[in-house]
This record gives structure tokens, C-alpha cells and sequence, in this order.
């Protein structure tokens, strides 16, 4: 996969917000900033400002991916966050490094230390710990890490399901970047159940298994409910 990949306009706002399950205007202040309180704040993803709504990124999806895990386990201040994603930025040398395998590996986690440390976030919002002499990922990196696949150590599918034994992903060359199993989109699959087909029925129909009927199914209700 080539890195130009993650420079890739995926989605609009609207698109991103709804398969993040965030509200639009908090996705645009973490992609754009914003005025709050008489205030003006940089953007906490992007390194500018673009202006307007422009059409999201693949990397900035990814990212944002993980702020949406981050702020619902922690209600990290968006001062202290902006402030790290800066710093993990300027040492790895890469505009998102959150989108990248290297930040997880050894190396990358000892400049998320230095990055949690500078930034001055608080221990219990740390994403990497150190324990026993070994770098930990804390939980709620973890559940972020885990949601991740890589190809040529940069995002290439993201699992929205909460569950880890979901199948669905959404990747960006495949369905147009829209939530996916073995291909075929979930949407489509929830359609022909609803419409009154078995699952076995539509397993045979796209020749993929019930278990991904199954997955494709409960990610949908969960989004509809």
C-alpha cells in the first residue's frame, strides 16, 4: 500500500462523522478547531487549518479514529491532546502519526513517552506506560490498536465494530472506504435480511459465510438503533 494512500480524500464531514459515531460539529473542531468561549483553538488532527468543510482523508480518518476511542474512555482535555499530537508529529516526522505501524513499535513508543511527557498529559491518560522495564500499551491505546490492520506499516483497515471478533472493516480501497465484510458491503447485506432473506440465503447468494452475514447484520442495527 502506498503512503500516498493515506493522503486520499475518503469522505465528506457528514460521511466521516456518521461511520465515527461522533457529531459533525465535533469532528469538524478536531479537524479544523474552532472558537469556543472567545477563544480561538488550532485543529487537534490536522496541522492547519483548511478552512470550510473539506473532504476528509484516509489518515485523518484513522486519526480521528482514535480520538473518538481515546475521548469516550477518557475525557482527556483537547489542550493536553493537541499538545501531544503535536510533539508524536514533530519526532516521528510523519503529519499523522497515529496512522502509522511505527508508533506502536518499540522505538515509536519510547517517543510516545517523551511525546506524554512534554505534552504534559496527565499518567492516567498516558497511551504507553512503562512496567517492569517492558513499554505498555494502556488499555484504551490497546482497544485502539487492536482495531487496526497494517500494510507497509500504514493504516489499512480500521474495525468499527466494538466487538474484536467482528469481521466488518472499512477500508479504503475497497467499497469506497464503506464498512465492508469479505467485500461486499455491510448495507447491502442488512437490506436483503431485512427485506426477508435468511441469512443462509444471502451467505449463498454472495458466496460468503454466515458468520459474516451475521457480523454484517449486527453492525448495521447497532447503527440504525
Amino acid at each position: 500500500m502506498s503512503v500516498t494512500v493515506l493522503d486520499q480524500e475518503m469522505y465528506t464531514e457528514a460521511e466521516a462523522a456518521r461511520l465515527l459515531a461522533v457529531p459533525p460539529t465535533t469532528l469538524n473542531y478536531w479537524l479544523e478547531g474552532g472558537e469556543r468561549r472567545g477563544k480561538l483553538y488550532e485543529p487537534i488532527v490536522r496541522e492547519a487549518r483548511k478552512g470550510g468543510h473539506p473532504p476528509v482523508t484516509w489518515a485523518e480518518f484513522v486519526e480521528c479514529a482514535w480520538l473518538r476511542q481515546y475521548r469516550r474512555k477518557h475525557q482527556v482535555p483537547m489542550k493536553e491532546l493537541r499538545a501531544f499530537i503535536t510533539q508524536l508529529r514533530d519526532k516521528l516526522g510523519v503529519p499523522y502519526p497515529l496512522a502509522h505501524a511505527r508508533a506502536f513499535a518499540y522505538a515509536g513508543k519510547l517517543l510516545i513517552v517523551e511525546a506524554q511527557e512534554v505534552a504534559g498529559l496527565d499518567p492516567e491518560y498516558y497511551l504507553v506506560a512503562p512496567v517492569g522495564g517492558q513499554m505498555l500499551l494502556t488499555p484504551p491505546a490497546e482497544e485502539y490498536h487492536e482495531r487496526l490492520q497494517y500494510e507497509d506499516d500504514i493504516v489499512a483497515a480500521w474495525r468499527p465494530h466494538d466487538d474484536p471478533n467482528s469481521s466488518v472493516l472499512i477500508r479504503p480501497n475497497v467499497r469506497f472506504g464503506r464498512p465492508s465484510v469479505a467485500g461486499i458491503s455491510t448495507d447491502v447485506l442488512w437490506e436483503q435480511v431485512d427485506a426477508g432473506a435468511s441469512i443462509d440465503e444471502v451467505a449463498m447468494d454472495f458466496g460468503i459465510t454466515p458468520r459474516d452475514v451475521r457480523w454484517a447484520v449486527s453492525y448495521e442495527s447497532a447503527r440504525a438503533a
